[in-house]
């Protein structure tokens, strides 16, 4: 299916986000998914990420959620990002994760979200949240805040856990977490699905087999190939399920 990339800005309560969004080029209204990057930020593999999902039926919004600090990129990235490369890029990204605070995630998810269901390409109904490295853990929180609005989040190597167990329980939203080996042991596992299980979600969480954190990312070592094509094989359907073309 032909798709459409288009910058955009998206009105928030500190300024404008800038952002990309992703569609079929049919002319036709397609269900809208809110994608969170990682930390390393818009890049051409978001791009082509986006791509991909928008060529499925989606409309694909992906924010600059560090925006507050400059339009994207904020930092210059190798093209490839290495294991040599990773402790300086690391050390440029820390100061923007630690200042986006829970407060500036749930502002801007209420922006992104009201921006996402009046385009006039998004069809009417719930949306999905799709999210990567801490770009999981904002999907959690657009979706804990927004039962009513998401029906879908997925989270993708992201600290899914980290606002503890009661958040979970104001989760209405299907649900599929996909974790690095790396991220999480066996016994962590367990752990997080039992407090799904008592908080009664609609999921699925899985550690995929012979990853490190960032495996769905190709333009890093990280990258999984078969992981990524497994990250297709759940985010899909999953969509496919909770997600209408009305």
């Amino acid at each position: 299916m032909p798709t459409e990339i288009t910058s955009l800005q998206i009105p928030t309560t500190d300024g404008r986000a800038d952002a990309f969004a992703a569609f079929p080029d049919d002319g036709e209204r397609h269900p809208g998914v809110l994608m969170y990057g990682d930390a390393f930020g818009i890049r051409p593999v978001l791009r082509e990420m986006a791509r991909e999902l928008a060529g499925h039926g989606h409309y694909v919004l992906v924010p600059n959620f560090f925006y507050r600090h400059g339009p994207a990129p904020l930092i210059e990235l190798p093209e490839h990002i290495g294991e040599e490369d990773r402790p300086a890029v690391i050390a440029q990204v820390m100061p923007l994760v630690e200042a986006h605070t829970a407060e500036r995630v749930l502002s801007d998810a209420d922006a992104y979200l009201g921006f996402l269901t009046t385009r006039p390409e998004v069809a009417t109904g719930p949306v999905a949240v799709t999210g990567y490295c801490i770009g999981g853990l904002l999907a959690m929180r657009t979706a804990t805040a927004h039962p009513g609005r998401v029906a879908a989040v997925a989270a993708f190597h992201g600290p899914v856990g980290a606002d503890g167990p009661e958040s979970l329980s104001k989760l209405t939203a299907q649900v599929h977490f996909g974790h690095a080996e790396t991220d999480l042991t066996p016994e962590a596992l367990t752990e997080l699905n039992q407090s799904l299980d008592a908080a009664g979600v609609d999921y699925t969480s899985e550690i995929y087999p012979g990853t490190v954190h960032g495996f769905t990312m190709s333009d890093t070592d990280a990258f999984n190939p078969s992981a990524l094509q497994r990250h297709w094989d759940r985010l899909l359907p999953l969509l496919g399920r909770t997600l209408t073309s009305n």
